[in-house]
């Protein structure tokens, strides 16, 4: 009689426990998802994120719903959901800023994307592409770093930030080329583009979404992009390995990412459906309207990618003394 009525207890105590482990997979999704981007409205991270966010919605069968938490960088959004509750209903969709130069400048960053996230997809990639002014005349990469070399130190570039990828791009190339240019940080890229219409500055990286706009008005010139090979989002443009700089690379990327322990199930059935998502002619199109590539991967893949390039820029931001603002 004790034993039975120990049993009933622990059965009454267990229904009312929330499921766990491959049943808490098998009931997800019961309600809305939420698709953190840490980034304002039309960034190049929110409009990406909101291709996939209605072919995600209709593969899982419940609403996937943008939310902007834009802030110190992207960092503000990212430390949210690497707070969340590991339940599938929050992910992030960010770019690698906050996952891997954030964490090298700055030790004291409030979320450690190496424990406290789990990777789930690479979803796209672009180039950055060196734009210059008009007037410089150059026609060429060699022809820029001909110029910069005889007006050393007298020459601008603009960035989004310190330790920001168009900064770090610049900062290794520097390195490469032997140049000597002045940073000068901007709050976002429209920013630079003024700035280098009125003057102020004369060179910058930028994602092409940003720059072709303006290149093909005529209003910047663009010398190459940072990818190892032709990029499909720009085949006509040369490469800077092309034109001189072997090994030389600078991609700005986008991807999926959960709170650490959330379900391996559901992590493996949403990174499933984006690579289906994304490698669909439709979304791969759409994507590549944006200048970016549809790329779609494991998990796993991520995590050898941002293992990869924490240590590629920890170098430069080593070498370039580049510190925390």
């Amino acid at each position: 009689m004790k034993r039975r009525e120990i049993l009933k207890g622990a059965a009454a105590v267990g229904a009312g426990l929330p499921l766990c482990g491959p049943a808490a997979a098998q009931a997800w999704p019961a309600r809305p998802i939420k698709l953190v981007v840490p980034f304002p409205p039309g960034s190049s991270p929110d409009l990406i994120a909101r291709l996939i966010a209605e072919p995600l919605a209709a593969a899982l069968g419940q609403p996937v719903l943008v939310d902007n938490r834009a802030g110190a960088g992207g960092n503000l959004g990212t430390g949210a959901v690497a707070r969340a509750t590991p339940d599938g209903y929050t992910l992030l969709f960010t770019i690698q800023g906050p996952l891997v130069t954030a964490p090298l400048l700055n030790p004291r960053l409030p979320y450690d994307p190496y424990t406290q996230l789990a990777p789930v997809s690479l979803v796209a990639t672009s180039p950055n592409v060196l734009v210059v002014t008009p007037e410089l005349g150059s026609a060429t990469l060699a022809d820029f770093v001909r110029l910069a070399k005889e007006r050393r130190g007298a020459l601008n570039y603009g960035s989004v930030g310190n330790g920001s990828a168009s900064h770090l791009a610049m900062e290794s190339f520097k390195a490469r080329a032997g140049i000597d240019l002045r940073h000068v940080p901007f709050q976002g890229f429209p920013q630079i583009v003024n700035a280098m219409l009125s003057g102020e500055v004369q060179a910058a990286f930028m994602v092409p979404g940003i720059a072709m706009g303006q290149v093909r008005a005529g209003k910047l010139k663009a010398l190459g992009v940072t990818t190892l090979g032709r990029s499909s989002a720009l085949p006509e443009m040369p490469t800077f390995v092309e034109q001189g700089y072997a090994g030389f690379e600078a991609v700005s990327w986008q991807a999926v990412l959960a709170p650490a322990g959330t379900p391996p199930a559901i992590l493996q059935r949403v990174s499933a459906e984006l690579v289906r998502i994304v490698k669909s002619n439709e979304v791969r199109s759409k994507i590549l309207g944006h200048y970016f590539s549809a790329v779609g991967t494991a998990p796993e893949a991520l995590v050898t990618l941002m293992k990869a390039e924490r240590d590629r820029w920890g170098k430069v931001i080593k070498a370039a003394g580049v510190q925390p603002e």
